[in-house]
């Protein structure tokens, strides 16, 4: 089993910044992808950013790209992601996810475990 604990979100001006911290206790953290997902309500949770274990690569979705970096601090077994030039369409509840794979990142089925979440609200 992994636990999930997402923090740092909260309510921010359009063009502001957030990192949003994931922290991962349980099994072990280095050998599990972690992903990023957002969700507005009424819609299907989207995909984000992810992370590999294996060659550390990483995805994003191209609402995010050069605006967002996804990044992991195994020491602290925790993952990040870095919020930047935030708009009010980024207005949602975020949730990290723990993989064992290293493709197919940007599918949930991909994903054994989940947070909680943590809302994100950008006003403009």
């Amino acid at each position: 089993q992994v636990q999930l604990v997402e923090s740092g979100g909260g309510l921010v001006q359009a063009g502001g910044s957030l990192r949003l911290s994931c922290v991962a206790s349980g099994r072990t953290f280095s050998t599990y992808s972690m992903g990023w997902f957002r969700q507005v309500p009424g819609k299907e949770r989207e995909f984000v950013a992810a992370k590999t274990w294996t060659s550390g690569s990483t995805f994003y979705a191209d609402s995010v790209k050069s605006r967002f970096t996804i990044s992991r601090d195994g020491a602290k077994n925790t993952v990040y992601l870095q919020m930047n030039s935030l708009k009010p369409e980024d207005t949602a509840v975020y949730y990290c996810a723990a993989s064992q794979y290293v493709n197919g990142l940007g599918l949930l089925g991909r994903y054994d475990y989940w947070g909680q979440g943590t809302p994100v609200t950008v006003s403009s």
